[in-house]
């Protein structure tokens, strides 16, 4: 049973100085700092400082972009690269990330919020601890803002603003409350329920396609030969090792072992006989066309659903990723409507 309703990517919150990371819906200024020293990694990409976009007048440049991207796809530092066949798409949602992070910082402005003296002078050391030692630290504002600590600061700022306005109108309204997820686990028992399924291992002797009369007379034979082996057999390693040696099937090689098969993938020919045995035992030589197989059985487990205490937590956690979901989604189109945003 699957509780990830959905998943959100959120960006740094600053484009124009911290490298982003994979985060929560409101990632903090020490988190974002932290990632951005990986940033300072030479790219093998060409960022030159060009205009990428343009929102309400302030300009995006690709080294935001770029920055973005290793937050989408970090495994382009280790690969010198972005896919291919995912270039386009990642950069697209930086582009949207990062357009959208702008948009949330004006609208903070607009809405003249304000960071405490205090809380950015700890946000500033917490930014400061990220770095192993003076000279780290020194070199990287001298490679991100020319040296100048007033643009970290103002940076920092930027960053604090914009958790704010996503606490708001993100966070504190995707609440759910236990009544909220119970009711969706009563509407929706299919989700938590875990199907009846069968373990088990497989003989298999399969002869070519358009055998000839004597090919499938002899395949017969090999199956009946093949039966009385397995009956010989007497645990689940015997016939493992059994099946390794002289199944056809795909299965042979790991021992002839299905896990956790559900009823739905299995042929009526097999499945019903399987419901009737128990653990251990050893079926009778099925006919699938004109194919042979025998299987023994190793586990059965009846359809099972999760009891609601047991998943409360995690069950209210994806249905608040879905909420901030759809409220950042909103948000984005909302600051949008009254926005110029231009894509250079």
């Amino acid at each position: 049973m699957s509780l990830s309703l959905a998943s959100g990517q959120v960006a740094s919150h600053a484009p124009t100085s911290f490298a982003s990371a994979p985060a929560a819906s409101t990632a903090s200024a020490a988190n974002t700092a932290n990632a951005g020293k990986a940033a300072a990694t030479p790219s093998p990409l060409d960022v030159t400082g060009k205009p990428v976009a343009r929102i309400n007048g302030t300009v995006l440049t690709d080294r935001d972009l770029l920055r973005e991207m290793f937050a989408l796809f970090p495994y382009a530092r280790q690969h010198n690269g972005f896919p291919k066949s995912q270039e386009a798409e990642i950069r697209k949602g930086a582009l949207e990330m990062i357009e959208f992070e702008e948009l949330v910082y004006q609208e903070a402005l607009r809405r003249k919020m304000t960071v405490s003296p205090t809380r950015q002078q700890k946000a500033e050391n917490d930014f400061m601890r990220q770095f192993n030692s003076r000279e780290e630290f020194e070199a990287y504002l001298q490679n991100e803002w020319k040296g100048s600590r007033t643009i970290m600061r103002r940076q920092i700022r930027r960053s604090l603003l914009i958790d704010d306005l996503l606490k708001q109108e993100v966070t504190d309204k995707s609440a759910v409350t236990l009544a909220e997820a119970r009711g969706y686990y009563d509407k929706n028992p299919k989700q938590f329920t875990k199907p009846e399924r069968f373990t088990f291992q497989s003989i298999s002797i399969i002869p070519k396609e358009n055998a000839s009369a004597q090919a499938l007379k002899d395949a017969r034979q090999q199956a009946e030969d093949a039966y009385k082996q397995a009956q010989a057999t007497k645990n689940f390693e015997e016939f493992g090792l059994l099946a390794e040696k002289i199944s056809q099937d795909d299965f042979r090689v790991n021992m002839g072992l299905h896990r956790d098969v559900a009823t739905a993938k299995l042929p009526a020919e097999i499945l019903n006989p399987m419901r009737a045995m128990k653990p251990g035992q050893i079926s009778n030589l099925i006919q699938l066309g004109n194919a042979y197989t025998i299987f023994r059985l190793e586990a059965h487990d009846a359809e099972t659903k999760a009891k609601f205490g047991d998943i409360k937590d995690e069950l209210r956690k994806s249905l608040q990723g879905r909420k901030q979901d759809v409220l950042r989604a909103g948000l984005d189109r909302r600051l949008r409507q009254n926005a110029k945003v231009e894509e250079l």
